[in-house]
C-alpha cells in the first residue's frame, strides 16, 4: 500500500531517492576530505585543489538536502491523496451494511488523520533508512582507517540495538492506544452533535460534555506513557554515545601515538563515530514512524473489509420493464437469518408493497434489489439477468430508492433532485418535483429551484419529497420506496400515490409499507413474518386475516374503509 501511495509521484519520489543518497554520500565524503585537506596542509603547505574540492561536496550535500525536503513534501502530499481516494472509495463500496462496524466518527478520523499520518510513512522511513545507511559507511569507514576502531564501535552496540527494539515495540503500542482513545472521543462528539436539539430539549448539556470527554484521563495517561518512553530512550541513547565515543576516540589517539594513523586522521575518526552513532539518535524519527505504523494498521483495517465487487462482469445491459425475481435469498446479521428463503416474483410494472412487523426483513428485501446489500445464499434477477453481472453504473440506471430520511446532495434545490442523474433537464427536474407533490413548496421559496440547499430550511415531510422527487428524476425502470412517505400526512400520500402510479404504471415499485392504505394501493402485497415469506397476494384478500390486519394494529371492518 505504501509503494503505491509513494508511487503517485514518481518524478518526485525520484527525485527524492536520488537527494537522499547524494546527501548521505557527501556526508560521507566530507570528514575524509577534510582530513585530507588537514594533512595536505600540515605536510605539503596549502593547496586551493583540496579546499575547492571541499567546498564543492559541502555546496552539493546542501542543495541536495534541499531538494530532498522539497520532493519528499511533494510525495507525502501525493500519497495523502491517494490514500484518502482510496480509504473513501472502499467506504463507499462497503455499503451501509459492512461499513456500519465502524462509527462515522471514527472512518472521519481514518480518513483525515491516519490517512495523512500513513503517509508520512515514506520519508520517516527513508530518513531512518539513509540514517542508518550512513552509519554503516561510518562504520565502515573507521574500519578503513584502523581495525581496532571499527571493533570498539562494534563493542557497543548490542545494548544500542536491544534499547531500538524495546522502544519501538512500547511506541507502536502506546500510539494504537492513544489513536483508539482520541477516536472514541471523536465519535462521542459526532453523535452528541448529531443529537443536539435532543440534548437541548433534556437539558443535559452538562451530562453530555462529560460523557464526550471521559476519556480525556486516559488519552492524558497514554500520551504522558508516550512522553515517559520517549524521555527513557533519550537519555539512555544520549548516554551510551558519549562513552562510545570517547572509547573510539580513545583508540584513535592511541593510534596516532603509535603511528599507525596520520593526525588527520584523529580527526576523520571523531568525525566518522559520530555519523556511525547517528542513527540511535533517531528517536523521534522512531516516534514517527511508530505513529505511522500505528495510523496505517487502522487504515488496512478498513480496506482488509471485503467489498461487493460492483465492477461486474461483461454483460449487455438486459431489455425489458423490470421484472425482478429473488430465488432462494437468505441474508445473515451476526448468524441470525434476517431474511430464510425467500421465492419471490415481481413482475414488470407491478407496484408491489412489503408489510411486516418491525425487523421482519422488508428494508433488507428491498435493498437486495439494488444491491445496497448482498445476499448470502440465492440470486436476485433483474429482467432475467443476475444483477451481480452488472456494474454499478448500470444498476443505478435501471435501480432507483427513495428513503424515510434522505440525504440531500447538491448545491441548490435543483441540484438536489437532479444528482443521481445530472443530466436530467430542468423540464425533467420540474416533473418529477410535481409528481412528488414538492413543486408548490419549492416555488414558494426565495429562488424557487435555484435557492441554496444549505438556506432552505426543510420539514421531514418536505425533504422527504425531494427525495421522492430525486428517485423520479432518476427514471429507472425499479422504483424502491423505503418507508420514503412516513412523514406525509394522509391526504399528500394518496395524492403522491397517485402520481407515482400515473408517471410509473408501465414500471415496477417497491414499497415499504406501514399504513394499511399504502399496502392498498399497490397492486400485490409480499406479507413478511420474521424472515420468511408468509403470502403474497391482493391486499383486500390478506385483510381478511386477522393476524395480517395485526400489523398495522388495526381491526377495520374493510380494506375500503382504510384506503
Amino acid at each position: 500500500m505504501l509503494v503505491r501511495a509513494a508511487w503517485q509521484r514518481p518524478g518526485y519520489l525520484v527525485a527524492f531517492a536520488l537527494a537522499s543518497v547524494l546527501s548521505a554520500v557527501t556526508g560521507l565524503l566530507l570528514p575524509q576530505l577534510l582530513a585530507q585537506t588537514i594533512d595536505t596542509v600540515l605536510h605539503r603547505g596549502g593547496t586551493p585543489d583540496a579546499l575547492v574540492r571541499l567546498g564543492l561536496v559541502v555546496i552539493t550535500g546542501v542543495a541536495a538536502q534541499a531538494v530532498a525536503g522539497l520532493a519528499g513534501a511533494a510525495c507525502v502530499v501525493g500519497a495523502t491523496v491517494w490514500l484518502r481516494r482510496r480509504l473513501l472509495q472502499h467506504i463507499f463500496a462497503l455499503g451501509p451494511v459492512r461499513s456500519a462496524r465502524f462509527a462515522p466518527g471514527d472512518l472521519i478520523n481514518r480518513l483525515l488523520g491516519d490517512a495523512a499520518q500513513t503517509a508520512q510513512a515514506l520519508p520517516v522511513m527513508a530518513g531512518i533508512g539513509l540514517s542508518v545507511g550512513t552509519s554503516l559507511g561510518g562504520a565502515v569507514a573507521l574500519w578503513l582507517i584502523d581495525p581496532l576502531l571499527g571493533l570498539t564501535l562494534l563493542a557497543g552496540l548490542p545494548p544500542i540495538v536491544l534499547l531500538m527494539r524495546r522502544f519501538m515495540a512500547g511506541s507502536t503500542d502506546l500510539h494504537t492506544r492513544y489513536e483508539r482513545t482520541f477516536t472514541s472521543i471523536v465519535v462521542r462528539l459526532s453523535d452528541a452533535l448529531t443529537g443536539v436539539r435532543t440534548i437541548r430539549a433534556a437539558g443535559t448539556a452538562g451530562r453530555e460534555v462529560d460523557r464526550v470527554l471521559a476519556p480525556l484521563p486516559e488519552l492524558g495517561r497514554t500520551a504522558q506513557g508516550m512522553w515517559q518512553l520517549q524521555r527513557r530512550a533519550v537519555w539512555k541513547s544520549m548516554l551510551l554515545m558519549p562513552l562510545m565515543e570517547v572509547a573510539v576516540l580513545a583508540v584513535a589517539g592511541w593510534a596516532v601515538a603509535a603511528g599507525r594513523i596520520p593526525p588527520g586522521q584523529l580527526l576523520a575518526a571523531g568525525a566518522y563515530v559520530g555519523i556511525a552513532l547517528g542513527a540511535i539518535g533517531q528517536v523521534d524519527a522512531l516516534m514517527g514512524l511508530s505513529a505511522a505504523r500505528a495510523s496505517a494498521g487502522r487504515v488496512l483495517e478498513v480496506l482488509s473489509q471485503p467489498a461487493p465487487d460492483t465492477t461486474g462482469a461483461p454483460h449487455p445491459a438486459p431489455g425489458g420493464p423490470g421484472h425482478i425475481v429473488f430465488e432462494a435469498v437468505t441474508v445473515r446479521t451476526g448468524g441470525q437469518a434476517v431474511l430464510d428463503g425467500i421465492d419471490l416474483t415481481v413482475p414488470a410494472g407491478t407496484a408491489l408493497a412489503l408489510v411486516g412487523r418491525s425487523g421482519a426483513g422488508k428494508s433488507t428485501l428491498a435493498a437486495l434489489a439494488g444491491r445496497l446489500r448482498d445476499a448470502d445464499q440465492g440470486t436476485v434477477l433483474l429482467d432475467g439477468t443476475d444483477i451481480t453481472r452488472l456494474d454499478a453504473a448500470a444498476l443505478r440506471d435501471r435501480v432507483a430508492y427513495a428513503f424515510e430520511r434522505p440525504a440531500l446532495f447538491g448545491d441548490t434545490v435543483a441540484d438536489a433532485i437532479a444528482y443521481a442523474r445530472p443530466s436530467a433537464t430542468r423540464a425533467d427536474i420540474e416533473r418529477a418535483a410535481a409528481a412528488a407533490r414538492a413543486d408548490t413548496f419549492i416555488q414558494r421559496l426565495p429562488d424557487g429551484y435555484d435557492t441554496p440547499l444549505a438556506k432552505t430550511p426543510l420539514s421531514g415531510g418536505e425533504a422527504q419529497r425531494l427525495g421522492l422527487a430525486r428517485a423520479v428524476a432518476q427514471d429507472a425502470r425499479v422504483l424502491v420506496l423505503d418507508d420514503a412517505t412516513s412523514s406525509l400526512d394522509t391526504v399528500t400520500e394518496a395524492e403522491v400515490s397517485r402520481a407515482l402510479t400515473e408517471l410509473f404504471k408501465d414500471r415496477t415499485r417497491i414499497i415499504i409499507a406501514h399504513r394499511a392504505s399504502t399496502a392498498a394501493h399497490a397492486d400485490l402485497v409480499a406479507w413478511l413474518d420474521e424472515g420468511r415469506l408468509r403470502a403474497v397476494a391482493p391486499h383486500a384478500q390478506l385483510w381478511r386475516d386477522p393476524d395480517y390486519r395485526a400489523v398495522f394494529g388495526t381491526q377495520p371492518a374493510a380494506p375500503e374503509e382504510t384506503s
